[in-house]
């Protein structure tokens, strides 16, 4: 089965993606019967392209190295260029958005209305962008339902570890009580940095040295970043759709030396706790940090390790850890809801 893709956005996440393409494409047709062609890409900064029978993939990640343009990419009769985004959505032959553009998550644009455009084209779309998520979930899911299309966004919450998919199939069957988790590697890199002895200013500097952290740390640092994903995982996850304004928030940027050091003495430790109790009928969501003993599960998970735990009436609690970021790790997550778009696809046809 050939699915037919278009990328809006190619930076860093929407590259990775592209090399997983050439680099699995011998295993995705033979384990998955699934070949991908992409036949555009649209991006802000680097032009647009279409190719209706499919673009040669490492010639276009060939074109954008070192800040090129797709609109370098050889010409022939098949290749029309300079459509912008909605154009590319609206008027190509993809069967799947790869929606990947530098998003405001404030806001959820430009991502927000490139989904609600492909949906109301009968396209399916998959994005590793929080925003449309988190403020949108609603009324986005409930249009591809009724569009009979595919919303994939496994990538939003822990990258490449699936938080969401694991407890929406593979945990079907229980009640699932409680989430709770470190939801971002650089306020979990920093205070792991705490209580090695370094100052908070001095670890959030080796954060934005080795990448973890971004120039301006105020979405992490402040706990934004993870506010925004216990709305998706309470929407998701649990069926009770809020809003990340109705998320309880506090940040790290409070806690000092003393206090780290205070809790270490106690045999406890600082993390950033995003927290969901699951009442029934509705739910009380937290962002905040706390102290827990050592003997914690979530206690153990140091570095820029992300970890979440549902606790399951039937299961008991299950803990699921791994890379909350990286660009390899994220392109994976829209791999893996490709695969179930193949799947979703295979199982209509039977």
């Amino acid at each position: 089965m050939t699915i037919k893709v278009a990328f809006i956005g190619f930076g860093g996440v929407g590259q990775a993606l592209a090399e997983i393409f050439i680099e699995k494409k011998k295993k995705l047709i033979n384990a998955h019967d699934m070949d991908v062609s992409v036949v555009a890409v649209a991006d802000l900064m680097k032009g647009s392209i279409y190719r209706p029978g499919g673009l040669e993939v490492k010639t276009v990640l060939e074109c954008v190295r070192n800040g090129g343009s797709v609109e370098t990419y050889p010409d022939d009769h098949q290749t029309i260029k300079g459509w912008s985004s909605i154009e590319t959505i609206e008027r190509c032959n993809a069967d799947v958005i790869v929606e990947v553009t530098y998003t405001d998550v404030r806001t959820g644009e430009p991502a927000i209305t490139h989904c609600h455009r492909a949906f109301e084209k009968g396209k399916s779309v998959i994005t590793t962008n929080k925003g449309p998520v988190a403020l949108a979930y609603k009324e986005l899911t409930e249009k591809a339902e009724a569009n009979n299309v595919f919303f994939g966004f496994e990538g939003t919450v822990m990258s490449g570890t699936p938080a969401l998919r694991l407890p929406v199939e593979t945990l079907a069957g229980n009640h699932i009580k409680e989430i709770k988790g470190i939801l971002n590697g650089t306020t979990n890199f920093i205070l792991t940095e705490m209580e090695k002895g370094m100052e908070y200013d001095k670890a959030l500097e080796k954060a934005q040295q080795l990448g973890y952290a971004e120039a301006d740390p105020t979405s992490d640092v402040e706990g934004y970043d993870i506010r925004y994903k216990t709305a998706i995982l309470s929407s998701h996850v649990l069926g009770m759709p809020i809003l990340h304004t109705d998320v309880s928030c506090e940040g790290i940027t409070n806690l000092t030396m003393a206090d780290v050091k205070e809790a270490l003495k106690y045999g406890e430790r600082w993390k950033l706790i995003a927290r969901i109790i699951n009442k029934g009928d509705t739910v009380k969501a937290t962002v905040k940090p706390e102290r827990i003993p050592i003997q914690d599960s979530l206690a153990g998970i140091s570095g820029a390790t992300n970890a979440i735990v549902y606790e399951c009436d039937l299961s008991g609690p299950i803990m699921l850890t791994g890379a909350g970021a990286g660009l390899k790790e994220t392109g994976f997550s829209l791999l893996i809801d490709l695969i179930h778009y193949k799947k979703q696809q295979t199982l209509a046809k039977i």
